[in-house]
């Protein structure tokens, strides 16, 4: 099983070691990916915090990486970034608002990294395929496929749909449609987001996140994307919808228990 997990944003690079450090257990189970952000350019407010930048954020997840051995996973936002993203990351992931972007997918591409492509809130999950194809077609294949995507290192992550104003709801039909065309990783912390649903930034009702991904694992996903921290609630990007550290750890054996029982 796939698993990415960490913070939503480097906030210092203590509280990024402090997370590592309590990872530990995922990387000897899973095919694990350490994630933070360097920078989260889409916040709802100028006055949010965005993180400490590309330079710095890139020093602290090479440490990390150093330290703990872990396989890494970040944002890119613009092609620029690429680059020197690809030199320290395992896996280049491309923002839900982003997913369309056909410069910054090529770009991606032309690393030898996995491409981590977030379907938009917006977006009908069949015509995910077209963002696929843009990366197998850079990388020489003509035929979107969850074999060929698998081998050409293209995954598709459900992150949820905008409903209404202020609103997220996860379609699990999405699943099965996605999984023709590349393995598929679910987002369940940012899927019970509620955008813009806080004076100005993003709210969220994590006591979703549990029963959603139970009903994942029970439909068939190839991994799991976790935001967590040691103190969401005093988090500086996605609190609302963070999970616990304690309680990841929980959740996860929950998952393991129906996944084994399929």
């Amino acid at each position: 099983m796939i698993l990415i997990a960490g913070p939503c944003v480097i906030e210092s690079r203590e509280q990024i070691m402090r997370i590592a450090e309590n990872l530990s257990y995922a990387n000897e189970k899973y095919e694990f990916y350490f994630k933070a952000s360097y920078d989260k350019a889409n916040r709802t407010s100028l006055d949010s915090f965005r993180g400490p930048g590309l330079e710095e954020g890139l020093k602290i997840l090479e440490e990390v990486k150093k330290e703990f051995g872990y396989k890494l996973l970040t944002d890119i936002h613009e092609t620029i970034q690429v680059k020197p993203v690809a030199q320290v990351v395992d896996v280049l992931q491309i923002p839900a608002f982003l997913c369309r972007q056909t410069d910054l997918l090529v770009e991606a591409a032309k690393t030898d990294k996995i491409v981590n492509i977030k379907k938009g809130q917006f977006m009908n999950p069949e015509d995910m395929k077209y963002s696929v194809l843009k990366v197998l077609k850079t990388r020489g294949c003509d035929e979107v496929s969850y074999e060929n995507s698998k081998k050409h290192k293209v995954w598709l992550t459900e992150r949820g749909t905008t409903f209404g104003y202020g609103n997220l709801v996860v379609d699990m039909r999405s699943f099965p449609i996605m999984r023709k065309f590349a393995p598929v990783v679910f987002d369940v912390t940012h899927s019970v987001q509620m955008p813009g649903g806080a004076n100005g930034k993003s709210s969220g009702k994590r006591e979703f996140v549990a029963p959603l991904a139970k009903a994942a694992a029970a439909i068939g996903v190839d991994g799991y994307f976790f935001e967590t921290h040691y103190d969401p609630d005093n988090a500086l990007s996605d609190g609302p919808n963070m999970l616990q550290l304690d309680d990841l750890k929980t959740l996860l054996g929950d998952i393991d228990k129906i996944r084994n029982n399929i």
